[in-house]
């Protein structure tokens, strides 16, 4: 995985032994944002900012969901990472190199995502992770953390982008904000806490509290469309790219081996119906993630190997068009 310190790159891993054998994933450091009216120092215009991102990676896919359901394709460009993590962290190419689409660094032409970070902060300590949005003008990251970035392309852009799309309504947002800490916690990063475990008693923990909260919303959308009721919201989105990855990646890979999505029947179908939702289906990229995860994780897969399966068919009529809200 590697990180920074002090501005140099160094090749070193999490640190289980201090938290008893658990993953404990870090803040994202850059947190500035961008705004409609540029209070913030960072003004929403078209052309300005770039969005660097790996198609592997379910943080980053968020950030690509929003730009395509907002339609800011021409308003926030793109940079496309390969899908390997070696020694030296999240890489550029380009072309097709091993038979998967990557774009190379459109903006300075670097080898390396950590070359992006020391750009932006000589001295910077910490993880170098996707998505990163960057400011063209004044050439530093404006914020490297997803949950914020969706919420700037989901209004602040709206001059440009489509202003009658809000996934972060005013009235559902208590509720909204109380659910995506729950998955947050139990499911995005739970994978996580499950796959990256170091103990049998940090694993078990986490599994434990993964598939509880996969069957709480189970049964919430057993009587309603979307988590929230018969709107869709940002929550969906962000479940959406964990369960997307569930049975290519987390079930065997991440040792999250308990059910599989599609012995889920509501949460299978709901998947499916966020999926076949225009544009998002050409945010996916499963040779992206499933080489990724097993080809870039060698402490858990060491050979390497990609596994073919299994064949899942997202584009399997849904039916969840007759479920009305709670």
């Amino acid at each position: 995985m590697g990180k920074l310190i002090d501005g140099v790159w160094h090749d070193v891993g999490y640190d289980t032994k201090k938290t008893g054998g658990r993953f404990v994933r870090r803040e994202s450091q850059f947190r500035n944002w961008v705004t409609a009216d540029g209070a913030s120092g960072f003004a929403a215009e078209p052309g300005r900012y770039h969005l660097y991102v790996s198609l592997a990676c379910p943080w980053a896919h968020r950030t690509l969901i929003f730009r395509r359901l907002k339609g800011l394709q021409d308003v926030v460009s793109v940079s496309v990472v390969h899908w390997h993590m070696a020694e030296n962290g999240w890489e550029f190419g380009t072309g097709d190199r091993d038979g998967s689409h990557c774009t190379g660094d459109r903006l300075g032409g670097r080898a390396y995502l950590h070359q992006l970070y020391s750009d932006a902060e000589a001295d910077y300590t910490g993880r170098v992770t996707v998505p990163v949005l960057w400011d063209t003008r004044t050439h530093t990251i404006v914020n490297n953390e997803s949950s914020e970035i969706i919420r700037m392309f989901n209004s602040a852009f709206d001059a440009w982008g489509d202003a009658g799309l809000d996934l972060y309504p005013a009235d559902l947002r208590g509720e909204i904000d109380a659910l995506n800490e729950t998955v947050f916690q139990k499911v995005n990063n739970g994978v996580y806490r499950v796959g990256f475990a170091t103990s049998q008693a940090a694993y078990e923990e986490a599994f434990d509290e993964l598939f509880a909260t996969l069957d709480e919303l189970e049964a919430r959308l057993a009587r309603q469309r979307y988590l929230l009721g018969d709107r869709m919201s940002e929550a969906d989105w962000r479940l959406f790219t964990t369960l997307l990855r569930f049975d290519p990646v987390y079930y065997g890979h991440f040792k999250c081996n308990r059910r599989r999505l599609i012995d889920f029947p509501h949460l299978w179908a709901y998947t499916r119906e966020l999926y076949q939702v225009p544009g998002v289906a050409e945010t996916v990229n499963f040779h992206h993630i499933k080489h990724h995860y097993y080809g870039s994780h060698r402490t858990i897969n060491p050979t390497g190997v990609v596994p073919k399966g299994p064949d899942v068919d997202f584009s399997e009529p849904h039916g969840r068009d007759a479920l009305k809200a709670a």
